[in-house]
C-alpha cells in the first residue's frame, strides 16, 4: 500500500477552495462575515482544517463533499 503524502493532498484542498471561492468572487471579507471562518491561512496552506470546517466550507460555495474532492488525488 503506498504512503499517503498529506501536504499535498492538503495543498491541493486549499488550492481548490480558493479555486472555488475566487469563481464566485467572493472575497475572504465577505466569507468571514458569513461563515465565521478565516480562509487566509487555509488558502495559504498554514492551518489544517477539520471535516466539519470543510463541510462548512463547502456548503457555502454550494458543492457537495463529493464533488468537491474529484480531481484530488494522492500523488507521491
Amino acid at each position: 500500500m503506498s504512503q499517503i503524502n498529506n501536504h499535498n493532498i492538503s495543498s491541493q484542498v486549499s488550492q481548490k477552495i480558493k479555486f472555488l471561492r475566487n469563481q464566485k468572487n467572493i472575497t475572504l471579507e465577505i466569507f468571514y462575515f458569513d461563515t465565521g471562518i478565516h480562509l487566509a491561512r487555509i488558502e495559504q496552506g498554514k492551518t489544517n482544517i477539520t471535516v466539519n470546517t470543510l463541510l462548512k466550507i463547502c456548503e457555502y460555495l454550494e458543492i457537495s463533499l463529493s464533488d468537491f474532492f474529484k480531481n484530488i488525488q494522492n500523488q507521491p
